[in-house]
């Protein structure tokens, strides 16, 4: 830390610079023979640090840099995210068995976890996280459960309806994860909460009322899946909070949740899809092996998919901040109902687009009071637990400030509800 020189402002000036630039890049004025002198940098008559050339020029090219991979790895989210919304609407086109296609992206998605898992435990010779029976059939299947039902429903509701309806009513999930947390005393009830779900709700009806491509069974799937999705989140954010556990993490998180999910959703599926795909010449009774080796390749490449959306969200948080996936989860939502309008032919009159834009509203109305929340919360900050630490550091070098984690933990469920 550079000595007090000027008051507590400059003194306060130096620390930033120090956080942004680095001990190790701050070039100090150079004294006589070019030797640099330990004394304090100089100060302009306002008492202003005075940055020295190569200091400015490290501020910049620090903040381009920091400029182009949030830019990028946004770009990386919204690959993933829109990827495999317009992907399964497409595959269900022609296979039409959503559940199956569902479980074997949770396969895909449990083998991919245990990989990066083995990776980074052999790169840094450290154990990963496994949990005790009780604990992972107490604590862990409510949540699997929750989320197997919340995306084993929305991607079968893609049999029936649009991406824009699909969309705007899974937008309408943070509606749910409101009232689950209130219902879990997550959240305390205030009068700017009540309006955010004033303008949701109210969005969704604009949305709905009167849609020329409106269908009851599809809404009704996935407006149940959004309903489950705000149990799923609510739970979710609680699993991660018990730090005793470890799962703070998300790799953590989907390598133990998939097993479970994956038996949660089989007894839908039997009972739905069972015997139809038994007897479906796509996979089981195929005569083509080409065609069987393509509709496999193509489920599998959705499982690709799915674990990218999920490390794709984990990457852009641990880079950036909570608050920029939240940010982007929104401009996520217009560019998937521009390009469904224009690729898919979906129809959206003004009304609809009305009642989208009131329903974004409503989101970043919460969006904000999070962070306003966040930022005012003066209280100690809770120890972290030995999971909950970057564990991918081989992969991500993050270097965020530790004092925004548990804002970013906090974040994560309200950009992730809007998927």
């Amino acid at each position: 830390m550079l000595p007090d020189h000027g008051g507590s402002e400059s003194a306060s000036q130096e620390t930033r610079l120090l956080k942004v630039v680095g001990p190790a890049r701050l070039a100090l004025p150079a004294g006589p023979a070019g030797i640099f002198r330990r004394g304090p940098p100089p100060l302009t008559r306002a008492g202003e640090l005075q940055l020295p050339r190569m200091g400015r020029w490290a501020l910049d090219v620090a903040f381009v840099w920091r400029a182009v991979l949030t830019l990028g790895l946004v770009l990386l989210y919204y690959c993933f995210s829109i990827g495999i919304t317009f992907y399964n609407k497409w595959l269900t086109k022609s296979f039409h068995f959503p559940l199956f296609m569902t479980m074997l992206h949770l396969a895909v998605i449990f083998l991919f976890s245990a990989l990066s898992r083995a990776l980074v435990q052999c790169s840094s010779h450290r154990a990963r996280v496994v949990l005790s029976w009780t604990d992972y059939l107490r604590r862990v299947a409510p949540t699997a459960l929750a989320t197997a039902l919340d995306v084993g429903l929305s991607n079968w509701s893609f049999l029936y309806i649009t991406v824009s309806l699909y969309t705007m009513t899974k937008s309408s999930a943070v509606l749910f994860i409101l009232i689950f947390s209130l219902i879990f005393k997550l959240e305390e009830l205030r009068a700017a909460l009540v309006l955010v779900v004033l303008l949701i709700a109210g969005g969704l009806f604009m949305f709905t009322y009167k849609s020329t491509q409106f269908n009851a069974e599809g809404f009704a799937l996935v407006l149940g899946a959004s309903f489950i999705g705000g149990i799923r989140w609510t739970l979710t954010q609680m699993l991660l909070q018990k730090a005793e556990l470890g799962l703070q993490n998300p790799i953590d998180t989907m390598f133990h949740l998939q097993p479970l999910m994956f038996l949660g959703l089989f007894p839908l599926f039997a009972v739905f899809e069972g015997l139809h795909l038994s007897t479906s010449e796509k996979i089981f009774r195929f005569q083509d092996t080409g065609l069987l080796l393509r509709v496999l390749g193509s489920l599998f490449l959705g499982g690709i998919l799915a674990f990218g959306l999920g490390f794709s969200e984990f990457l852009l948080v641990s880079r950036t901040s909570s608050l920029t996936l939240s940010i982007a989860g929104i401009f996520k939502e217009v560019c998937t109902l521009l390009l469904a309008a224009h690729l898919l032919g979906d129809q959206i009159s003004l009304l609809n687009w009305l009642g989208f834009a009131l329903c974004l509203s409503g989101i970043s109305l919460h969006i904000a009071l999070k962070a306003l929340h966040s930022r005012g919360d003066s209280g100690p900050k809770p120890v972290k637990g030995l999971g909950s630490s970057p564990d991918l550091e081989l992969l991500l070098r993050t270097s965020q400030p530790e004092e925004e984690d548990n804002e970013e933990e906090e974040g994560r469920f309200v950009a992730q509800g809007q998927q």
